[in-house]
């Protein structure tokens, strides 16, 4: 699909018009053409043409794409894009993912595990320096990159990395403001700062297309990624993160966790899924999203978060599906193994306090996950790492001698854990902290 001139397109929706992209030799993106404006949360079709509406719903070229993503959340989001988008050429590395693939937008930024999503422009090797170049001199080879490519050593390895040039199919006669925001990470970033860095993309960028920087209220934003391992620039094409959900209204857990923890649960149609300690219900909205065919409870003994699960899950218009008790994790009123999956992210007492002592409450609280569970049932548990050491030390004890672990463990603690197989253990990003994702399938003992 190609636009005139006279569609009436703004600089800002030019992002998803890029035909092809050259970056200093890198192979070119294929060509793309769609009219997307800024919206409360993504860019959404502007044209009320059915012909380009029915380009925008129908598979294309392939494009390249990369999405951020919290550590220890890539498997997750790489899994994600194959799955639902039939992506190839997927590459996963730290805090990134890159693919190809060739539906359309919208689906693209129905991702889950995806934190923000960005047309790929380049995706190279990283910067190399001279072993001679020191932070004294890095100012000069900066000084004359900006103003020339043609220079041999450093100077050019790092034109090659930073110059571009993007071809448009269509023209604009209204000039795009622009800004660039750069990230340097490793050795890089004791050399050059991410402000100077953008600047030489800026200038080349100014000098090649006639762009206006706007360092404040810019119509088109680049990013820029440098690192020891990589050179990583694109364009985002959402304006609010992926990972900001329309239909959460009050917000606990992160929303891409809470929906990995539900993946690992592997929910099946028909499935009676429960969280013990549901909080505001992101958990099981999350998972009630993805899982259309599953009925979900949500448990918790403070009044309060139940009312706020309660508002979230009206919100979402999940009344019919997903139920609230007010009930305690220590003694949940459940029947032995009626429930084929139990996910819970056990309170930090950070975000929101809790009066419950967790450490010496740990043995009691999984128990009681473990035995409301079906023979070949999954539990998913989210817990920090003094708890998730705790954890494995209690079920380590299942090998032990049984009365030699109640006669050490205080307040006449159960027995230990004796049919819940480990399946996995991650450990993902909570943002100050680390948190630890254990998955297990009871077995029959």
């Amino acid at each position: 699909v190609t636009f005139p001139p006279s569609f009436g397109i703004t600089p800002a929706q030019m992002c998803l018009q890029i035909a092809s992209v050259s970056v200093s030799g890198v192979n070119k993106q294929s060509k793309m053409a769609a009219c997307y404006q800024p919206n409360e949360h993504v860019l959404t079709p502007k044209s009320s043409s059915n012909a380009v509406m029915a380009a925008q719903r129908s598979n294309g070229p392939s494009v390249r794409y990369y999405c951020t993503a919290g550590n220890g959340m890539e498997p997750f989001l790489a899994e994600e894009v194959k799955r639902k988008l039939a992506a190839e050429d997927v590459h996963q590395m730290s805090g990134k993912v890159l693919f190809s693939t060739s539906v359309s937008i919208d689906r693209v930024t129905e991702l889950k595990a995806a934190e923000r999503l960005f047309l790929l422009l380049k995706h190279d090797s990283p910067v190399r320096l001279s072993v001679h170049t020191n932070p004294g001199t890095s100012k000069y080879i900066r000084h004359t990159d900006t103003s020339s490519t043609k220079s041999c050593g450093t100077p050019c390895r790092f034109s090659d990395c930073l110059t571009v040039r993007i071809q448009l199919e269509m023209t604009c006669a209204v000039p795009v403001s622009f800004r660039v925001s750069c990230k340097c990470t490793g050795s890089l970033a004791r050399y050059f700062s991410p402000q100077e860095v953008s600047k030489v993309i800026g200038v080349g960028l100014a000098r090649s297309l006639g762009w206006k920087a706007d360092l404040k209220n810019p119509q088109l934003e680049v990013n820029v990624y440098l690192s020891d391992d990589h050179c990583l620039m694109g364009i985002p094409l959402t304006r609010l993160p992926l990972a900001n959900r329309s239909y959460i209204r009050t917000t606990g857990l992160r929303s891409t966790l809470a929906w990995a923890m539900a993946s690992l649960a592997q929910i099946q149609p028909g499935f009676c899924v429960v969280d013990p300690m549901c909080g505001v219900g992101t958990i099981l909205i999350e998972a009630a999203q993805e899982h259309k065919a599953a009925c979900f409870l949500g448990m918790d003994v403070d009044d309060r978060q139940l009312q706020r699960a309660s508002e979230n899950i009206e919100f979402a218009e999940l009344g019919c599906r997903i139920h609230l008790l007010k009930a305690s994790s220590m003694v949940l009123p459940l029947a032995n193994a009626s429930v084929d999956a139990v996910i819970c992210d056990l309170p930090f007492g950070r975000k929101f306090g809790t009066k419950t002592n967790m450490a010496s409450n740990l043995p009691v609280i999984v128990t009681e996950m473990e035995r409301i569970l079906r023979v070949g049932g999954t539990l998913v548990i989210l817990l920090s790492p003094q708890l998730s050491c705790l954890l494995k030390k209690l079920l380590a004890q299942k090998d032990t001698d049984p009365t030699s672990f109640q006669k050490t463990t205080p307040h006449n603690l159960p027995p230990p854990l004796s049919s819940l197989k480990h399946q996995a253990n991650l450990r993902v990003s909570l943002g100050a902290i680390d948190g630890l994702i254990h998955k297990y399938v009871k077995i029959d003992a």
